[in-house]
């Protein structure tokens, strides 16, 4: 059972567009999170593996904002291309902030203001996600490393920090148009994601906070 407050208590087959995942639920607290795994992951090393938090709008009204639910369906089709790995579904929206406030943020950007400052206009931090989490599902899960789909130097850090195991960091990019520009902009100028070819860790993702 994994440790640190998260707590499995279910699972299924679930049969995808993509193919068949195994879909296991997760209780940390008062969230519930989901680990969807496609193939043989258990022991393994090196494990493609996405590192999603919740999108309502974009995953669900289709929102042309952000990029989150093309980088959830990229990320399955990687997987089933691959033959296996493993996409982690977090329950927190809006960089952690919820939903409520992330409709909030976004009146402040419909005004002119980005992403950051919309955040800290509201009072709070850039991005308050949590993946202390991680740890205890992958372990639950039986993973040995990961070989994480993100374009976030900041989440592999975080991520390392928490005890996961990053071997490499794999650029995982959407489509840029003019209603998500100035967002992809802004994360790449004042959050510093990177943009660029697939790469093993280098010393500023293993330390950059």
């Amino acid at each position: 059972m994994p440790s640190s407050g998260v707590t499995r208590y279910a699972q299924c087959r679930l049969p995808t567009e993509y193919g068949a995942f195994e879909l296991v639920a997760y209780r940390e607290g008062g969230l519930e999170h989901v680990a969807m795994t496609f193939g043989n992951v258990a022991d393994q090393a090196d494990v493609l593996t996405r590192i999603h938090s919740e999108c309502i709008t974009g995953e669900v009204f289709h929102s042309l904002r952000c990029d989150c639910r093309e980088q959830l369906e990229l990320a399955f089709q990687r997987i089933a291309e691959n033959g296996s790995g493993i996409v982690i579904y977090l329950r927190q929206e809006g960089r952690g902030i919820g939903l409520g406030d992330k409709i909030r943020a976004y009146e402040l950007q419909q005004r002119g203001h980005d992403t950051v400052d919309a955040n800290r206009m509201l009072g709070f931090a850039d991005d308050l996600r949590q993946y202390g989490m991680v740890h205890a599902m992958l372990d639950d899960l039986r993973v040995r490393s990961i070989a994480l789909m993100t374009n976030n130097p900041a989440k592999v850090s975080a991520l390392t920090k928490s005890g996961v195991v990053v071997t490499r960091r794999l650029p995982h990019i959407g489509t840029t148009h003019d209603l998500n520009r100035t967002y992809l902009d802004t994360k790449r100028s004042r959050m510093g994601h990177v943009y660029g070819v697939d790469h093993a860790l280098d010393h500023a993702d293993r330390d950059d906070a």
